[in-house]
């Protein structure tokens, strides 16, 4: 595992577990969050509304070339809203192409959440990004967030000239429980023979239906995303408790990861997911499979968000631009 190091240090003044030290900024914004509801106890209007307060912390929109929105059919026929991003600086004539599933507990968020952290992805990747507006849970329960990003992405693999974007350098990608969608994609192209995917890019992914791990004790409580808030997420997205040991939910639980596309994985470090991320990473390197591991320095679930609020959350795009660029830019 690669243990990155920001450019922008956090200092003695965050607040420490172990000989970690949590960035400043953020530290700031915890104790000031710390009066909030938890998660858990809002209603799901409540907790969806709750989303729109993510914009303040995003920073100023970046430019973006174009911005495409308009929809693609689900596998039961149902429109699935997708918005495309055309960044300002190509990586090549012929881009990458990024499809993108947003984080939200599969519950909540929609494009308008991340439509700045995608124009600022797009923007350091270089790639044409489509962010995918997946139907939520619990109206719609696993698999259909799965199986709505997966027919985004085969209809992206058939269609990438169509948007002036590589159909042979696809990347699947997404942040929390849309990581999780897009690792689990990536085993359903496998098993199905589907779309050829170049890369994974996983921003501190969902991998496994479990709550016992040694960063689920450490920051349970007093990090943004609890350990209560998380089951919560995943009573809204399962229809059983059964479902969890599912590959398809669960990639960590998946018995054979060979074959996979390479990737890269981004773990936050104060983070209840943190380990179930680093678990993969580590399995699917046991598995065969390339993959470039970093926890990102001083760093809370949902870091994606923090441009406006923490500068040191710019780690998160500048890995990315290496990422896309090692494995690409050749």
């Amino acid at each position: 595992m690669t243990n990155s190091r920001s450019t922008y240090p956090a200092t003695l003044a965050g607040r420490k577990k172990g000989t970690m030290t949590l960035d400043p900024d953020i530290a700031a914004f915890l104790e000031q969050a710390a009066s909030a509801p938890s998660l858990e106890s809002l209603s799901l209007e409540v907790a969806r509304a709750s989303s729109k307060g993510l914009a303040q912390l995003q920073g100023p929109l970046e430019q973006i070339v174009q911005i495409d929105t308009f929809n693609v059919s689900a596998l039961d026929g149902a429109a699935i809203p997708i918005r495309v991003y055309r960044p300002t600086s190509l990586l090549s004539d012929l881009p990458p192409v990024i499809v993108f599933a947003h984080g939200g507990g599969w519950f909540r968020c929609t494009l308008d959440d991340y439509d700045k952290p995608c124009r600022s992805l797009a923007n350091a990747t270089g790639c044409v990004l489509v962010s995918v507006d997946y139907r939520l849970a619990p109206e719609f329960k696993f698999p259909t967030p799965l199986d709505d990003y997966y027919a985004v992405l085969s209809w992206v693999a058939a269609n990438a000239r169509s948007i002036d974007a590589d159909p042979d350098r696809l990347i699947a990608a997404g942040d929390s429980a849309g990581g999780n969608i897009a690792a689990a994609a990536t085993l359903m192209a496998r098993d199905r023979n589907g779309p050829s995917i170049a890369h994974q890019l996983l921003f501190y992914p969902v991998t496994n239906f479990g709550f016992d791990t040694e960063s689920y004790e450490a920051f349970a409580m007093g990090y943004l995303l609890t350990r209560s808030a998380m089951q919560a997420c995943w009573s809204y997205y399962l229809a059983d408790v059964v479902d969890g040991a599912c590959a398809y939910a669960s990639p960590l639980r998946c018995q054979n990861l060979s074959g996979l596309p390479s990737a890269t994985i981004m773990t936050a470090e104060f983070d209840p997911l943190r380990d179930e991320g680093e678990q993969y990473a580590l399995k699917l390197r046991e598995a065969g499979v390339a993959v470039d591991l970093h926890r990102l320095p001083g760093m809370i679930h949902v870091c994606i968000h923090f441009l406006g609020m923490a500068p040191g959350s710019r780690i998160l795009f500048d890995l990315s631009r290496q990422a896309i660029r090692t494995r690409f830019d050749n």
